[in-house]
C-alpha cells in the first residue's frame, strides 16, 4: 500500500491511498462468503455457492463494492498510522479508481491536530488572589453563624426594615376576591422585597393589629399580571436576636470550648478555602497565559461542532426551565448576534485549550490510572444522582470510556501547568500548593488561639 499525504491547510490533509489488489483478497473472500449465505441457487446449499456462480448470477461488481466498503476503513486507519497523521473527526472518502484484479485507489480528506510548540512551562508566571483573611472577615463569618442560631422576639412597636412580621394577605380584582391570592400567618422579613411590589412600603410603620390596602400586580395564579387591591394585616412584629459571641455559644455551635478557639478555627477554614481558590486560579491562569503566548490554527469544522454543542446545551437548559430562546435573550438584554459571537469565541477558545492540554499530556508522557478513572466516574455519578457501577456500565456500553479518560488526562495536564508555573499572589509572595500548607500544625494553632484571645 502506498500513501501520499498532501497538506491542504495547517489543519487539514488529503491522503491518496493506492492499494494493490492482492491486499483486498481477505475482504473479497468475506464478501463472497456473505453473498453466498444470502443467495439461493438451485443445486447449491446456502453458503456453498462458488464465486464463479455468484459472478454469473449476481455480478462481480456487487461483490467488489461490498469488499471495498469492508476494506477501506481498515486501509484508511492503516494509512493514518503509517504516516503519523493525527486525524480529527470523520474523513471525506472518495473511491477514485477500482481496477479489478489490479489496484484500488481512494482519497480521504480529514482535519488534523495542528503542529505547534509550547514554551517551557516553568517560564510561566501567574498571579492569584491573596489568601489572607482579615479579622473583619472572620467576624463576618461568625456573625453569619450566629444568624443561624438566632431567635425571634416579639416587640411592641411599629415594624421597620429588618423586622419579621406575621401577616395575612388578601387580594381582590375589580372588587372580587382572588381565591388563589389569600394567605394567613405568613412570616415575612420587612425589606426583603420577596413577595409583592409595594408590600415593604406598606408594612413600614404598621404595628400588630393594623391593616392597610395597597395596589400591586399579581405575580402568579389565574389572575397573574393583573392589578389587584391587596389588604395586609399585621398579626405580630418580631426582631431577630443573635446569641452573644462567647464561650457558651462556641460550645453550642461547634466542637470548641472557647470563642478564641472558634475564631482560630474559622480563620484556618477561610484560609484553606482561599488556598483552594488559589489552586483553581493558578490552573486557569496558567492555561490563559499559554493561550495568549501560543498561536494555534484550529479546524473550522471542529469549532463549528463545538459551537453547535453549546447551542444545544443552552437549548436543553431552557427546555427544562420551560423557557424559549427569546425569553433568555430578553431577560439578559442580549442580541442574538451577540449570543452567536459569544458561542463562537468560547468554542474557539475551548478547542485551542484542548489542543494545548493534549500537547502537554503528550510532551510530559502523562497517563491515566484506573484509580483516577474510577474516581472521576464516581464523582460524575454522584453529581448525576446515579450509581457509579451503572454509569460505568453505560459509558462502557456506549464506547465513551476513552472520552472520559481524555477528560481526566486533560485535568492532569491542567494540574501540571499550575505545578510547573511560577505562582505568586497579589502581594508578590510565592504560592506553593502542597499538603504541608493545608493545615497549621498544633503549635501554630495554639499560638493563633493565643493571638486571637489577645485581640479579643
Amino acid at each position: 500500500m502506498k500513501t501520499d499525504v498532501e497538506e491542504l491547510s495547517p489543519t487539514r490533509v488529503k491522503l491518496t491511498v493506492e492499494v494493490p489488489f492482492e491486499e483486498l483478497k481477505p475482504s473479497l473472500d468475506r464478501a463472497y462468503r456473505e453473498v453466498a449465505r444470502q443467495v439461493r441457487v438451485p443445486g447449491f446449499r446456502p453458503g456453498k455457492v462458488p464465486p464463479r456462480i455468484i459472478d454469473q448470477r449476481i455480478g462481480r461488481g456487487a461483490v467488489l463494492e461490498q469488499a471495498v466498503n469492508d476494506a477501506v476503513p481498515q486501509l484508511y486507519s492503516k494509512a493514518l498510522a503509517e504516516n503519523d497523521v493525527a486525524a480529527l473527526g470523520q474523513p471525506e472518502l472518495e473511491i477514485t479508481k477500482l481496477d479489478d484484479g489490479k489496484e484500488l485507489e481512494f482519497t480521504a480528506e480529514v482535519d488534523i491536530r495542528p503542529h505547534f510548540d509550547l514554551p517551557a512551562l516553568d517560564s510561566l508566571t501567574v498571579t492569584v488572589d491573596n489568601a489572607d483573611v482579615s479579622p473583619d472577615e472572620v467576624e463576618e463569618y461568625l456573625t453569619s453563624l450566629r444568624e443561624r442560631f438566632a431567635s425571634l422576639k416579639t416587640v411592641d412597636r411599629a415594624a421597620q426594615t429588618g423586622d419579621f412580621v406575621s401577616i395575612d394577605l388578601s387580594a381582590s380584582v375589580d372588587g372580587k376576591p382572588v381565591d388563589d391570592a389569600q394567605a394567613s400567618g405568613v412570616s415575612y422579613e420587612v425589606g426583603s422585597e420577596s413577595v409583592l411590589d409595594g408590600l415593604d412600603e406598606a408594612l413600614e410603620g404598621m404595628s400588630a393589629g393594623d391593616y392597610k390596602t395597597f395596589t400591586a400586580e399579581l405575580a402568579g395564579g389565574r389572575q397573574a399580571g393583573k392589578a389587584a387591591d391587596v389588604q395586609v394585616t399585621v398579626n405580630s412584629v418580631k426582631v431577630k436576636e443573635l446569641p452573644s459571641l462567647d464561650d457558651e455559644f462556641a460550645q453550642s455551635a461547634s466542637e470548641f470550648d472557647t470563642v478564641g478557639e472558634l475564631r482560630a478555627s474559622t480563620r484556618r477554614q477561610l484560609e484553606a478555602v482561599r488556598r483552594l481558590g488559589q489552586a483553581g486560579q493558578a490552573r486557569d491562569r496558567a492555561l490563559d497565559a499559554l493561550l495568549d503566548q501560543v498561536e494555534i490554527p484550529v479546524p473550522e469544522r471542529i469549532v463549528e461542532a463545538e459551537t453547535e454543542r453549546r447551542r444545544e446545551s443552552l437549548q436543553s437548559q431552557l427546555d427544562q426551565a420551560g423557557l424559549t430562546l427569546d425569553d433568555y435573550l430578553k431577560a439578559n438584554d442580549l442580541p442574538k448576534t451577540k449570543l452567536e459571537s459569544d458561542f463562537a469565541e468560547a468554542a474557539r477558545r475551548s478547542v485551542r485549550a484542548g489542543f494545548i492540554l493534549d500537547k502537554v499530556s503528550i510532551d510530559e508522557d502523562l497517563q491515566v490510572t484506573p484509580e483516577e478513572l474510577s474516581a472521576y466516574v464516581t464523582e460524575q455519578a454522584y453529581r448525576m444522582g446515579v450509581a457509579p457501577d451503572r454509569l460505568a456500565k453505560e459509558l462502557s456500553d456506549n464506547g465513551q470510556l476513552s472520552a472520559v479518560a481524555a477528560d481526566v488526562l486533560r485535568g492532569n495536564a491542567l494540574a501540571l501547568l499550575a505545578e510547573r508555573a511560577r505562582v505568586v499572589d497579589e502581594a508578590g509572595r510565592p504560592v506553593h500548593f502542597d499538603a504541608d500548607q493545608e493545615e497549621p500544625d498544633e503549635a501554630d494553632a495554639k499560638d493563633e488561639v493565643s493571638d486571637e484571645d489577645d485581640e479579643s
